[in-house]
């Protein structure tokens, strides 16, 4: 008598992929089993703040334009220092002195000066004093800072990463059990899991607190760090 195997794979749903096997049990082949996918979730406040500053000098010569730019990122530097910023944390990006033109339609192309900047990438760990060190920055580098972009981020993602693994097993577990009720069966020891895809991290951006007037408010908003995971259990 030929076997009977029966098999549905491949069920695509909005949420997630199922895939059941019935085969023969027997020493010389699989048991049967059911394969879904569970989406886990957690939100966190980022603990950390990354911005972008700059300082720009225009001068009437190359030297002294990067003078008086290396004197104003000097400022920022021990700006920094005295919020506690180590070292580490502070990146120059980069460094450039290019003539600067003014252009009009009687007098043509114009020589005004020569400008200087340097940029910088600065890491503030502790995300609740990023707008102070802002204003310790501009406060030290004057007119000449230009602020270029700030970017709350998780440092020490370890524990949410965590929590959202935890929830995709749970959601995975709970759609397996509704399958096996479905197909009149229960569920028995898990075969494998593998985590599709590293936890991924969206900002939404939306208030955490309200600032004094005059300081500067970093809006660090939540972090939603998601987690994929495929299970297979056998069932009985």
């Amino acid at each position: 008598m030929k076997k009977l195997i029966a098999s549905i794979s491949a069920l695509v749903l909005a949420s997630g992929i199922i895939a059941y096997n019935a085969l023969p049990a027997n020493a010389s082949e699989s048991p049967r089993h059911i394969t879904v996918n569970g989406v886990g979730t957690s939100m966190v406040t980022p603990d950390a703040v990354r911005f972008f500053a700059s300082v720009s000098v225009l001068a009437k010569t190359n030297k002294e334009a990067l003078s008086s730019a290396s004197k104003s990122a000097n400022a920022v530097r021990a700006a920094l220092k005295a919020e506690a910023i180590a070292t580490k944390d502070v990146k120059t990006s980069s460094l450039t002195v290019y003539p600067e033109y003014n252009y009009s339609q009687d007098k043509g192309q114009q020589l005004i000066g020569y400008r200087a900047t340097q940029s910088f990438t600065v890491v503030v760990r502790k995300a609740e004093s990023a707008g102070a060190v802002i204003d310790a920055v501009v406060d030290a580098g004057g007119d000449s800072v230009q602020l270029n972009g700030v970017s709350p981020f998780l440092a020490n993602g370890a524990a949410a990463a965590e929590k959202a693994r935890e929830a995709a097993v749970a959601d995975a577990r709970s759609r397996a059990n509704s399958y096996a009720k479905y197909l009149s069966a229960s569920l028995g020891r898990v075969i494998y899991l593998t985590e599709v895809n590293a936890p991924v991290y969206t900002f939404p951006m939306v208030s955490e607190k309200a600032a004094s007037a005059d300081a500067t408010q970093i809006d660090l908003g939540e972090t939603e760090v998601t987690v994929t995971v495929t299970v297979r259990w056998s069932l009985s």
